[in-house]
C-alpha cells in the first residue's frame, strides 16, 4: 500500500503541478520520510505511511468539495495544479518530525515492548505555517493556497484556540481555506482510522 500510494502521489504531483521549483520540492520530499512516516502518533493514519495517505484522502476529498460547490467546470475557479498543491502538500509540516521508540505494554499479564511514534520536531514553527513556509522555500504559492494551508486545521489550530479572529477572516475571504480545511476533516474522521 505504502508504494501503491507513493506511486499514485508522484503521479498527481507531476502531472499537475508545474510551477517553478515543483521538481526541486519532489526531489526534496524523496529524500525525507513523507512517504513512509505516519499523519500522526496517535490520531488518524498513526501508521508507517499514513501521512502520504491522509495527502491522498484529502485530495480526494477536496476534488469532491470542489465540484459540489462550483460544479464540473470547478476549474474555472481552481486550478488543477492550486487543487494539489494546496491538498497533497497542506501537512508537509509533519515530514522528518515523527520517530519510532519502544515502550513497555502489558500483555497476557505480561510486559512486552511494542514500537510507537513519537514527536520530535526539529522545526518547531507551528502546523499550517510551517507547512507553508516550508513550501514557499520550493515554489511560490498564491495568497489563497497560502491562506488555505495555513487555515486547513481550522478550530484545531492552536492560534485559534489562543484565542486569535484571524482563522474566521481567512474563511470569509479566501472560501477555498475552509473547503480544503472541511477536506482534512472528512478524510481524518470518515476515511482513516486510528491504528
Amino acid at each position: 500500500m505504502i508504494e501503491e500510494n507513493e506511486q499514485r502521489f508522484v503521479d498527481l504531483f507531476n502531472k499537475y503541478i508545474k510551477r517553478q521549483g515543483a521538481d526541486k520540492l519532489l526531489e526534496w520530499l524523496e529524500t525525507t520520510d513523507f512517504f513512509t512516516c505516519p499523519a500522526s502518533v496517535k490520531f488518524h493514519s498513526n501508521i508507517e505511511g499514513g501521512l502520504c495517505m491522509h495527502s491522498l484522502n484529502v485530495f480526494d476529498r477536496f476534488v469532491k468539495l470542489l465540484k459540489s460547490e462550483y460544479g464540473e467546470n470547478f476549474e474555472e475557479h481552481v486550478s488543477m495544479e492550486s487543487a494539489c498543491i494546496m491538498a497533497l502538500l497542506h501537512d508537509l509540516c509533519k515530514v522528518n518530525t515523527y520517530k519510532q521508540e519502544m515502550r513497555n505494554v502489558k500483555e497476557n499479564n505480561v510486559w512486552v515492548q511494542k514500537p510507537y511514534y513519537a514527536v520530535d520536531d526539529k522545526l518547531p514553527y507551528g502546523h499550517g505555517e510551517k507547512s507553508v513556509y516550508i513550501i514557499s522555500s520550493f515554489l511560490k504559492l498564491s495568497r489563497e493556497e497560502a491562506m488555505a494551508i495555513n487555515w486547513h486545521m481550522g478550530g484545531f489550530d492552536h492560534r485559534v484556540l489562543g484565542g486569535s479572529y484571524s482563522l474566521s477572516a481567512a474563511y470569509y475571504q479566501y472560501p477555498i481555506a475552509l473547503l480544503l480545511h472541511i477536506a482534512d476533516v472528512e478524510a481524518t474522521y470518515l476515511d482513516e482510522q486510528i491504528f
